[in-house]
């Protein structure tokens, strides 16, 4: 129904969010969130509301924000170097048979 919403802030994204960015993953969360990828013409009013007050959220929301460390690794490399640590920690010795 919907391509997943990407983040939006450094360093993931290297550059500033676009409006057009912003307004596309507002218009995504709605989509998501009301089972509609268009809205019928009486729903119409209501949804670009959502989506204009989800733009303006996620707006304050990334001027607001603070990122610290950053240290010129990308939230997705981050990411990469955790699932091989996370399977080490699941893989477990098998138990000695107490036959």
């Amino acid at each position: 129904m919907c391509r997943s919403i990407k983040t939006l802030r450094p360093p993931v994204l290297p550059e500033e969010a676009t409006e057009e960015d912003v307004r596309a993953a507002a218009l995504q969360y709605v989509r998501k969130v009301s089972g509609f990828r268009a809205p019928a013409a009486h729903n119409r009013e209501v949804f670009e509301q959502a989506v204009e007050e989800i733009a303006e959220a996620t707006r304050r929301l990334l001027d607001g924000l603070e990122v610290h460390g950053s240290g010129g690794r990308s939230g997705q490399a981050a990411h990469a170097g955790e699932a091989p640590r996370a399977a080490r920690r699941s893989v477990r010795e098998p138990e000695p048979d107490a036959a």
